[in-house]
């Protein structure tokens, strides 16, 4: 069964139905005991960094997702999930994040005629690394090259090693749009809000499951 993060933050009721529409069995949870045990997990979030990192704290769920992810289970971030992977975030302030992914999460540079947040959908350019991820090659399976998601940020991550790097897209000048190592893959972009290849992702993270 795959287990959504619940620490108070985030549109956790829409991950959990997109799931359901592929049939797929998917129960949000806030305790930690139970996360140990799943089999799949998915941090989703939407909200400050600074507030999140304390709520998984308060909960005592740090330790069950850096457990998940420490033994290779199938895990996905999305959009502030992502973030919070990173070892510091340098919105409004500077907070300490999880620091399973070297590197930081920073705000988008401002420059004239460039919108901040950047919201909406845009064209998500797969590198050739991913071939070297099969969490990546699995997880964009059938997801044509310069599909398009949704995107709800100001902030994006910054990895110290490209070699986790999945994918890029454009606001700006490049930035990266999802990361993957081993069986952890996560995304800035909303899968459960991108229709039909966001919901494809979501069904071929769901698979994994099938092939462990």
């Amino acid at each position: 069964m795959i287990h959504i993060v619940d620490y108070g933050m985030g549109n956790l009721r829409s991950v959990q139905k997109a799931f359901e529409r592929h049939g797929v069995e998917a129960t949000i949870c806030d305790r930690p005991q139970e996360l140990r045990e799943a089999e799949a997990m998915v941090l989703p979030g939407v909200g400050a960094f600074r507030d999140a990192i304390a709520a998984l704290k308060q909960h005592d769920l740090v330790g069950p997702i850096e457990e998940h992810i420490a033994a290779d289970k199938p895990f996905l971030g999305i959009c502030l999930g992502l973030q919070l992977l990173f070892d510091v975030s340098y919105e409004d302030g500077e907070y300490e994040g999880l620091g399973i992914v070297p590197g930081e999460v920073v705000r988008f540079k401002s420059q004239p005629g460039l919108r901040i947040p950047h919201m909406g959908w845009n064209e998500v350019r797969f590198l050739e690394a991913i071939s070297q991820q099969p969490s990546a090659n699995s997880v964009f399976q059938d997801i044509p090259e310069h599909s398009h998601f949704y995107f709800v940020h100001s902030y994006h991550v910054v990895p110290k090693d490209e070699s986790v790097i999945a994918c890029r897209t454009d606001h700006g000048g490049e930035f990266v749009s999802a990361i993957a190592r081993g069986r952890m893959v996560a995304t800035q972009f909303h899968p459960e809000k991108s229709q039909t290849y966001g919901l494809k992702l979501l069904e071929n993270f769901a698979g994994q499951l099938t092939h462990s």
